[in-house]
């Protein structure tokens, strides 16, 4: 029976990882010499001339080791989560007009004084989460005051949703990309999901009411504008009255979305969102499986046009473990298990780097690691793989119980 092997065979492997992954950014990444975080290591796990910190980075190290803490009460991790929080708190936060920097040099001089609403969003992931971990109330008014920034300063209250990016004195911009291979466009798929997991993250410790209407308004626009009501994929760029800009299908987005717009919309308890979403969320794992899945169980990265990129980035095959189970989770379809154990089985044997410890970057259609994108880096984090195996491991034993 696949549900006796995922818990005989499998549990125990991502409980192992989840230990490994979180022992490699403990023994390697630690800035002794500048405090926080390395900037950067090499796609080998080695030390490179990087010296741009980057607040995405930060961010989800104070994320990942509080919620590894919140996980296994492990001290450690709460050590490198305070080490996280201080030198967000002394470096990327603007005691001028509030709010965090898009990067830091490794002296942490401000590099990039935009503020990104991806960045500030995963603040509110990181200083909420820290909350739960620490107790400490200045974590909880760090996460209230970005919530209040991002709907003072982004929300477009015309059109709904919210900006990419304004200047740190909260000004306009004429260039919005949140990284160069992104298109200039006012607003993204990526920003408003980036956006409301954190946002469902301090609900849970901060159940105000403009924060959950605010859940519901974003829950909407997945709803309206970004789900493509044809195909069942993101749709990625929009002008700023939500016309689409883009034809790419990011399979990767489309399983995450799927259970974290499962996860808001269950949280807040609104019942005709969940069962709206719940519906979307099915038919857009499906879709991943039927069109973004390798025969090997893998995910491919994306699709542009009538092109298939068929490399496998480490993050979607995390995110597909966690979508896959939310999936088996509201229909009981075993072959979603199934699924999960097969991606699980490529992961194993294909991404992780079992040389150097953590997860390559990629490996192309046969399998075979690049080395040469960074192992840690400005987009490198532990967030994904790590989340991935805590959200698996805790929805296999509640499944089995």
């Amino acid at each position: 029976m696949i549900l006796d092997k995922i818990n005989t065979i499998i549990l125990p492997q991502l409980e192992e990882e989840l230990k490994n992954i979180l022992e490699f950014w403990a023994n390697n990444t630690l800035d002794h010499r500048n405090g926080g975080f390395v900037a950067e290591l090499n796609g080998e796990g080695e030390l490179s001339e990087c010296t741009e910190k980057g607040a995405v980075l930060n961010t989800r190290l104070l994320w990942t080791f509080s919620a590894a803490y919140n996980f296994s009460k492990d001290a450690a991790y709460l050590k490198l989560a305070d080490r996280a929080y201080k030198y967000l708190t002394q470096y990327f936060w603007d005691k001028e007009y509030g709010g965090l920097y898009w990067s830091v040099n490794t002296n942490g001089k401000v590099e990039n004084s935009r503020k990104q609403a991806y960045a500030q969003g995963f603040g509110i992931y990181g200083f909420s989460e820290y909350y739960k971990a620490s107790d400490k109330k200045e974590s909880l008014d760090y996460a209230i005051q970005l919530f209040n920034l991002i709907e003072a300063n982004y929300k477009d209250k015309k059109h709904g949703g919210y900006i990419e990016a304004l200047a740190n004195d909260w000004q306009l911009l004429d260039d919005m990309r949140l990284s160069s291979k992104d298109a200039n466009e006012p607003k993204s798929m990526n920003t408003h999901l980036h956006i409301i997991e954190p946002y469902t993250n301090l609900y849970r410790c901060w159940p105000d009411a403009e924060l959950k209407q605010s859940i519901q308004g974003l829950l909407k626009v997945f709803r309206d504008k970004i789900i493509d009501k044809k195909t069942f994929h993101f749709n990625l760029f929009f002008d700023v009255d939500w016309s689409v800009k883009s034809n790419i299908q990011s399979y990767g987005h489309d399983i995450e979305g799927a259970w974290l717009l499962n996860e808001a919309a269950h949280f807040i308890r609104d019942k005709e969102l969940v069962d709206e979403l719940q519906e979307a969320s099915l038919k857009m794992v499906d879709v991943c499986m039927n069109e973004g899945q390798d025969r090997d169980g893998s995910i491919f990265y994306e699709k542009e046009g009538g092109h298939l990129d068929t490399d496998k980035h480490w993050w979607p095959q995390a995110e597909a473990l966690v979508g896959l189970l939310d999936a088996y989770q509201n229909t009981s379809d075993t072959k979603y298990l199934k699924a999960v154990v097969d991606v699980w089985q490529f992961v194993l044997n294909n991404v992780i780097d079992k040389k150097n410890g953590e997860w390559f970057w990629k490996v192309d259609k046969n399998g075979v690691p690049d080395l040469k994108p960074p192992k840690v880096g400005f987009w490198k984090c532990p967030y994904h793989n790590s989340r991935a195996l805590m959200e698996a491991i805790t929805r296999i034993k509640l499944i089995s119980s």
